[in-house]
């Protein structure tokens, strides 16, 4: 089964902050911005090639991104790989043992994802995505 990398999350605590950086200092554009209010996140996609950076601001204090910002400060938060067949995916990881973090649900840009949980992966967050 194919995957490739969608994109690179990275959790900000300002996007507007963010943004200056990436699109003043690298010149990169902004193709899309949204909230993902199931998420509590603000989302800025800019792309890097075929995949694309992330970035991420929590909409409230008790998100999942300011959880993780208050913990460990910004950063990279995950990496996201697109595959063939998520629904399989997720069962062949299931029957390996590994943890998900969440249902396949609809996310930003309307991908369907899920969160394999960084202990089952060697240290990372990893979101699949179905193509």
């Amino acid at each position: 089964m194919s995957m490739e990398v969608d994109h690179l999350g990275i959790a900000v605590r300002s996007l507007d902050e963010a943004l200056r950086f990436y699109e003043q200092s690298l010149g990169m554009t902004v193709i899309g911005r949204e909230t993902v209010i199931e998420e509590r996140v603000n989302v800025a996609m800019l792309p890097a090639g075929a995949p694309r950076i992330e970035l991420l601001e929590a909409t409230d204090s008790d998100s999942p991104i300011a959880r993780f910002i208050e913990k460990r400060g910004p950063g990279l938060h995950h990496i996201a790989l697109r595959v063939e067949d998520l629904a399989l995916t997720i069962e062949r990881l299931k029957h390996g043992g590994a943890r998900l973090l969440n249902e396949p649900r609809p996310g930003a840009g309307g991908h369907t994802y899920a969160f394999v949980h960084p202990a089952s992966t060697g240290g990372v967050l990893l979101e699949l995505i179905q193509k």
